[in-house]
């Protein structure tokens, strides 16, 4: 196991372009750190939190925010993190080959029938003509980086369409949301909780459907680094159980609605304390529901859209040739499946 600090793996991404599972509790109430974006993608996390599923297996969790993806894998490369949720990244695959991380279960799922990820126009292409993806030959998409999951997506919609497009990378979310709004881009992909705000401000409009595309795309997987997932088994194989349940809890009350309205709205209530603070509830409560995507149930692994997604990166240059499926993922912990 290489150990790397901070600027040894910031600088491996920059060379890059990021169920019930049965587990012992632990012997006492073990302090670790997850890493976690303010989405309704990462509700499962803050369940488990505030439901008390982590401690019930033995773990004392600090929920430690990030503003994108790829600092959190460096954070989990350099061991100031120890779990985290993520979308597949050349980053992420190469921090893997280097020895630093490992996927070890899956998060976010795009499933058909159930509202996801969109595409979006801007209002001056939109005007213009661009009213469907078939349009978006010839057009500006936007992404962070280079091999992050915008791209990844972007790509396979323009291969399934039959045509090619440009990619501006901005870095962060709020950048490529202000230049779509402007016209800098002509179009973007994102999850619904900030697509149809946006779609509904007028500034942009929504044109298709990420899962017409992509029906059984693995958004983002559950991650840690090596060394937990190599010797810290008992730690891993609780974080999931507490993760898990918080998944199971989240889709009964969101995707299921076992619990009625009276069930969404308390689930509304618990991720509000995490996402859209700065909104009051009433506020926040729609773009909350409106993000509403399957999460996998037991963190299980759909290895099929893995690989497509490494085959892509690969087909890219943006990740090492060699790389296989095993590199960057452990099927040890939870049920994998293809789809």
């Amino acid at each position: 196991m290489i150990n790397f600090n901070r600027r040894q793996t910031i600088g491996l991404i920059g060379a890059a372009a990021a169920t019930g599972l049965a587990a012992p509790a632990l012997a006492q109430n073990k302090k670790i750190v997850v890493g976690a974006l303010r989405f309704t993608s990462h509700a499962a996390s803050f369940i488990a939190v505030e439901r008390g599923y982590f401690q019930e297996a033995g773990l004392d969790v600090e929920l430690r925010f990030f503003q994108a993806a790829q600092p959190m894998a460096v954070a989990i490369a350099s061991g100031d993190v120890d779990y985290a949720v993520t979308a597949v990244s050349g980053g992420l695959i190469s921090l893997a080959d280097k020895g630093a991380v490992k996927v070890i279960g899956g998060g976010l799922t795009e499933e058909p029938g159930i509202d996801g990820q969109k595409i979006l126009a801007s209002d001056a292409a939109f005007q213009a003509g661009l009213t469907s993806p078939a349009g978006l030959a010839g057009k500006k998409f936007g992404i962070s980086t280079a091999g992050s999951s915008f791209h990844y997506m972007g790509s396979k919609v323009a291969a399934a369409e039959g045509i090619e497009m440009s990619f501006t990378p901005l870095q962060k979310v709020g950048a490529i949301i202000g230049a779509l709004k402007s016209g800098q881009i002509d179009a973007w992909s994102i999850v619904p909780h900030i697509a149809k705000p946006l779609a509904g401000s007028g500034a942009v409009h929504i044109i298709g459907n990420i899962s017409d595309y992509l029906p059984n795309y693995q958004v983002t997987t559950v991650f840690t680094s090596t060394d937990n997932a190599d010797n810290q088994r008992d730690q891993t194989q609780a974080f999931l159980t507490g993760f898990s349940k918080g998944v199971a809890d989240y889709n009964a009350a969101m995707i299921a609605k076992d619990g009625g309205e009276d069930g969404v709205n308390q689930m509304v209530d618990l991720i509000h304390k995490y996402v859209y603070t700065d909104q009051p509830r009433e506020k926040a409560a729609p773009s909350i529901i409106n993000g509403t995507m399957r999460l996998n149930e037991g963190a299980k692994m759909n290895v099929a859209s893995l690989t497509d997604q490494l085959e892509w990166f690969q087909s890219e240059g943006l990740v090492d040739a060699a790389i296989t499926l095993d590199t960057f993922v452990d099927t040890s912990y939870v049920d994998t499946y293809e789809a």
